[in-house]
């Protein structure tokens, strides 16, 4: 039976070293939950805090109710996907998603009938006599799959599992995870670095910083309003800009350094006039009307769209960002610009975020700051 994960204030360290250092988040029952984030955030080893692979210390890990920090590894009923798909390559796949199953002892009868029901599920019955070395990548990953949901975990949990894939199978087996998962209804806790796999596979994603949650929604959520400037730009792409608070008595704005102003309806009551922010701008919430004026660096026909870096003056935009960029839908231009040319480009008030001038904090109303 498939449970709920109340993860609370808990703490990982190594050594001297704290890698999470106080984290709390509720994962619901039958929930596609997934941690996203940079190496090195301490997104796979919550996974493995989660698994009983790596200790806690400190706070504590429940699946419903039940505590389970000391609860050993094998002894918490989950399922685990990894990386390298770990199967046994002297197995058919038949055998191979047998294993956990034989392992429990269940009956000859029920054990074909649970194999035979996952092996079609997961779109591998024809495969089943097959050796893994007779099988593509893609195929190797739903023998693991179905290895690790036939023996009915409360969780799945699942670790970069698509990362050794080329990006037409990974493409193929994130849909593939999806509706496997939703077709059992299991809670399932997946990690993953690819901004682009998470917003396509996920009911909610947390994004982390130095073992540090940041912000956690849906998909739409987490790009259209994320919550500070790393969610803004670790999503995505979002162009920066120094600006300042602008409150004459009419509606506010936010005010570029060269001097244009963007009216703003949706600003938190408690900005101040004259407070200083950064405004971030996706490359494609600009479109071409009077507005800022830019001249583009380099041009890249993309099909659908054609995309141009561009070049500010270096007073109006945050230093270090990696380029500057406005998306064009073919669909919709008149004319391709050339490189060397100025455009004017207008930003969308409706799309456009407001960070506060540390970037720690989001300005636009009703945005939740994750602490």
């Amino acid at each position: 039976m498939s449970v709920g994960i109340n993860i609370h204030n808990v703490i990982k360290r190594y050594g001297d070293v704290t890698v999470i250092p106080d984290l709390s988040v509720d994962i619901k029952n039958g929930e596609f939950f997934t941690l996203l984030g940079p190496s090195g955030c301490g997104k796979t080893t919550l996974l493995r805090m989660i698994a009983g692979f790596n200790s806690i210390e400190g706070g504590t890990i429940s699946f419903d109710d039940k505590v389970i920090n000391q609860v050993e590894a094998h002894k918490r009923n989950i399922g685990m996907v990894f990386q390298n798909y770990a199967i046994f390559p002297h197995m058919t796949v038949r055998e191979n998603v047998e294993y956990g199953l034989k392992l429990r002892k269940i009956q000859k009868a029920e054990m074909k009938k649970k194999v035979d029901e996952i092996l079609e599920v997961v779109k591998i019955a024809e495969y089943q006599d097959r050796l893994p070395e007779n099988l593509s990548g893609g195929q190797q990953q739903r023998v693991a799959l179905a290895r690790a949901i036939v023996i009915h975990p409360s969780v799945l949990l699942m670790d970069e599992p698509l990362s050794n894939l080329d990006a037409k199978l990974r493409i193929e087996m994130r849909g593939a995870i999806r509706d496997v998962q939703k077709q059992v209804g299991i809670t399932t806790v997946y990690v993953t670095h690819d901004q682009e796999e998470a917003l396509a596979i996920s009911d909610r994603i947390a994004v982390m910083k130095s073992g540090v949650i940041q912000q956690i929604g849906g998909s739409e959520e987490i790009y259209t309003r994320p919550s500070n400037v790393f969610v803004s730009t670790f999503i995505g792409h979002s162009n920066l800009f120094h600006a300042r608070i602008k409150k004459d008595g009419g509606m506010p704005k936010v005010v570029l350094a060269n001097g244009y102003e963007i009216e703003m309806n949706n600003l938190k009551e408690e900005v101040q006039e004259g407070q200083k922010a950064i405004v971030s701008v996706r490359p494609e919430e600009f479109s071409l009307n009077p507005g800022i004026e830019a001249k583009i660096k380099t041009k890249t026909f993309l099909g659908k769209y054609v995309n141009y870096t561009l070049e500010f003056p270096d007073e109006m935009i945050l230093p270090d960002q990696p380029s500057i960029e406005y998306s064009q839908d073919i669909g919709h231009a008149d004319r391709v610009y050339g490189e060397g040319e100025s455009i004017m480009l207008k930003p969308n008030p409706k799309k456009i975020n407001v960070f506060t001038e540390d970037g720690m904090k989001s300005l636009i109303k009703d945005v939740k700051n994750y602490e």
